[in-house]
């Protein structure tokens, strides 16, 4: 049965030569998030794990941000039904980074403009991220007076340290996209006007590899950080001798042998 991808009014979402677009749309609002925008970005990376035409993924913003975070003026609005109204935002947020980690296709960032807040723990969550010369990282959480969400306590701890995670979530400090990268927060900067051919070049790449493979290795990864050094490579044994079934591992051997380019198929 064909997965039936829904309709979203928050995001825009097509798909071309293997690759889903996934642009978060509400411009006028620099993207912040509701449970509108959330709950199109959990049924979108949901369509992009069921579809098996997807095999790479590129998330960005429509006009001049990535994202500025979380919506302060519907938080605002919320009154003492603001617990439960964060209770659904978060959810959906998380559920969807939930399912892009563990999804095969990989996900590629181009982060444009602005990455705070919820932006920059999206951004974080990527595979592999690119921003903009002149995009900024900021995580803005504890200067409304809350706590991080999106998966950054997880991520940027494993990713640039802890003590430089816990100076920027308590400082709320302004990053550059150059010490972003320096960081390891993200894999690339390039010129505003590349940004989007950059991460669309990326992107067929992953597109045209053994999108199974690469599945498995994101997943090795999620796991390694809650494992011995015998049950990882236990881990790895048994993922390895289940990608030697697929199509894919048969096609990169032969290639190999041979002194020829694979062409994998994502199978």
């Amino acid at each position: 049965m064909v997965y039936e991808t829904p309709s979203f009014e928050n995001l825009a979402f097509d798909v071309a030569e293997g690759i889903a677009r996934l642009a978060l749309n509400r411009p006028d609002a620099a993207n912040v998030f509701n449970p509108a925008i959330c709950r199109d970005l959990f049924d979108a990376a949901i369509a992009c794990d069921e579809r098996d035409d997807i095999r790479a993924v590129i998330l960005t913003g429509e006009g001049s941000m990535f994202s500025a975070g979380g919506d302060l003026k519907y938080f605002s609005a919320q009154g003492e039904k603001l617990g439960a109204a964060l209770k659904e935002i978060t959810g959906l947020l998380h559920a969807a980074i939930s399912r892009m980690a563990h999804m095969d296709a990989p996900v590629v960032g181009a982060i444009n403009g602005m990455a705070a807040g919820a932006g920059f723990s999206l951004a974080a969550a990527c595979d592999f991220a690119i921003a903009g010369q002149s995009t900024r990282f900021t995580l803005a959480y504890t200067a409304a007076g809350l706590s991080p969400d999106g998966s950054s306590t997880w991520y940027l701890p494993r990713m640039i340290g802890l003590r430089r995670a816990r100076e920027l979530m308590l400082t709320n400090r302004m990053l550059s996209a150059d010490e972003a990268c320096e960081m390891g927060v993200i894999d690339r900067v390039v010129p505003d006007d590349d940004l989007y051919d950059a991460a669309l070049e990326q992107a067929k790449i992953f597109a045209a590899g053994p999108t199974k493979a690469y599945g498995a290795t994101k997943r090795l990864l999620q796991e390694t950080w809650d494992a011995g050094l015998e049950t990882q490579m236990d881990r790895e044994t048994r993922s390895i001798a289940a990608l030697t079934r697929t199509a894919d591992a048969v096609e990169g051997i032969d290639g190999f042998v041979n002194k020829r380019k694979p062409d994998f198929k994502g199978r």
